[in-house]
């Protein structure tokens, strides 16, 4: 093998494995996962939102922008972006660097925007990069350069590394084809929003001891040249696999975890750092971790559990038991009137849902499930009236409670999810009825009536396939009508509920998200009540393995 390998921008941040098995001649032809609908739908997505963007900056550009081919050969593209750069147009779009045979380097960029005496990159991207605040350096469509932003006086940054090690990437190449700008590394984002481009200062020690976004790039891409090149090459490999969090959206985990189950490794327990202190330590599979002691030291802090969690964990998965007990008695706050919340969301676009089963002590308001939603597609305004309409109805449930003497408590599963968007609503629908003042949804989410079922399984079990509500609540007895019910699947069906690409509501999709929805508070409905019950001491304790 001779070819030079050249890496694009992606592998930065990729798992070290991932761009091994993808350089590896050897593992072209093997089996790999089928390609995720949900992930298909978000990269359609954000091909649409980069076309709106790139017609309104050609609109405001005019005769200073230029786009290139996107169906023509890499080599013309090539060729057309150098007579670009070497006319000085102003804005050049769907770039194709050339090719930098000796950095080892591939890549395109949304936007190349002149600046000065040189390039500056600048992407196009589908999800946020900044919050209300102040501070980030912005600039407007009509001049998207680095010379004409200044400090935005309602925006602050939103940390995004893959972005910015993206920016280095390009930059390095701009670098290696002599048309890089001089100055301070820099680098733009229009987010989703698409209306300002907010500039990220690549030399910036804005990173884990004092790194530069542009160091923490070399250094990374530096080491998955080296991998990619052995694994080219057939020399020794540099990464061997390890069972991650972005394993579960991987196309090559049929191989890696064929693999690590072969070996049991002992990553099918435990993740990330862990896992790496806990080979280095020489226990390499689950056997090894089983056998240890719970209160054994290895001379390095476990960051993802405690080692009694990891040692259980293994225990458990050795017996093949989904679920044990970490404690005897197991817990759960309740009261004399429940609510069951669940939100579903657009990715970054908005709550167009929330759901509510109310149960307990009769309160003369009407108990089971109702739903808060709004069918306009997200972004929209109608989103603020179905969000106050929930919460004048959670508030009026509360004060009936109190109104009685009697306790109330709320519950949801991961409240990460609902709290980001009870705090949002407040700010961006402030004036709408029924919407509180931040404060109070904030005292309500700090107070005991807020309880996260995702904090009491974490508390209480040990999970050898993950805690999620998917996972946990079949465990209690609870099963979805849906068989295709997921968080994944629900966006796909939600595009369809509003009619996104046919501009046609269905009303079959819509109800589906409704019965979706009400299963999930149901199911931690009966997930409380189960831990509640005697029925929990059948699980099996984690003491006794």
């Amino acid at each position: 093998m001779t070819e030079v390998v050249l890496l694009d921008a992606g592998v930065v941040s990729r798992c070290r494995r991932r761009v091994h098995l993808e350089h590896d001649p050897d593992m072209q032809d093997a089996p790999r996962a089928a390609p995720d609908p949900t992930g298909q739908q978000r990269r359609a997505d954000a091909a649409r939102h980069r076309r709106a963007v790139a017609d309104a900056l050609a609109a405001l550009a005019g005769d200073g922008w230029r786009e290139i081919e996107p169906d023509a050969r890499t080599g013309e593209r090539e060729r057309a972006t150098l007579a670009a750069m070497a006319d000085g147009v102003a804005l050049i779009w769907a770039a194709q660097l050339p090719r930098d045979l000796e950095g080892g380097r591939r890549g395109t960029v949304d936007l190349l925007v002149r600046s000065a005496d040189g390039y500056v990159p600048v992407l196009v991207v589908r999800h946020k990069v900044s919050d209300p605040g102040a501070g980030a350096r912005t600039s407007t469509l009509d001049a998207p350069v680095p010379s004409a932003s200044s400090v935005d006086a309602i925006r602050k940054m939103r940390p995004q590394p893959r972005d910015q090690l993206r920016l280095a990437h390009v930059h390095r190449m701009l670098q290696a084809c002599g048309y890089g700008a001089t100055g301070r590394a820099t680098g733009g984002v229009i987010g989703m929003d698409g209306d300002v481009v907010v500039w990220h200062d690549l030399e910036a020690p804005t990173w884990p001891g004092g790194r530069t976004a542009l160091d923490e790039y070399d250094v990374r891409f530096a080491d998955r040249l080296a991998v990619a090149t052995a694994a080219h090459t057939h020399a020794p490999a540099l990464a061997r696999p390890s069972r991650i969090v972005e394993c579960r959206g991987c196309p090559w985990w049929p191989v890696c975890g064929a693999e690590l189950t072969a070996s049991r490794d002992v990553s099918l327990v435990v993740r990330g750092e862990d896992a790496l202190g806990l080979r280095g330590s020489g226990v390499r599979t689950v056997d090894d971790l089983a056998r240890l002691e719970p209160d054994a030291d290895l001379g390095f802090p476990m960051v993802g559990m405690p080692m009694a969690d990891a040692v259980g964990l293994a225990r458990a998965w050795l017996a093949d038991l989904a679920v044990v007990r970490k404690v005897v008695d197991v817990k759960v706050p309740r009261a004399d009137v429940e609510v069951d919340v669940d939100m579903e969301s657009f990715g970054d676009a908005g709550a167009y849902l929330w759901g509510a089963l109310l149960s307990g002590v009769d309160i003369g308001v009407p108990q089971g499930y109702r739903a808060f939603a709004t069918w306009r597609p997200l972004p929209d305004p109608d989103e603020g009236r179905s969000f106050g309409e929930f919460w004048q109805w959670l508030t009026e449930v509360r004060d009936r409670a109190a109104d009685r003497g009697l306790s109330f408590r709320a519950y949801c599963y991961n409240e990460l999810a609902e709290n980001r968007w009870l705090l949002a609503s407040t700010r961006r629908f402030a004036g709408t009825p029924g919407v509180p003042p931040r404060r109070q949804v904030q005292a309500f989410i700090e107070s005991d009536s807020w309880v996260d079922l995702f904090g009491s399984v974490r508390d209480h079990f040990l999970c050898a396939h993950g805690k999620g509500l998917k996972t946990i609540a079949p465990v209690a007895g609870f099963h979805w009508r849906d068989p295709e019910a997921s968080g994944e699947n629900s966006m796909r069906w939600y595009r369809d509920a509003v009619g996104m690409e046919t501009g046609e509501p269905n009303e079959d999709q819509r109800r589906r998200l409704l019965q979706y929805n009400e299963d999930d508070v149901r199911a931690t409905y009966a997930l409380r009540n189960w831990m509640s019950s005697d029925e929990v001491a059948e699980i099996p304790y984690v003491g006794d393995l």
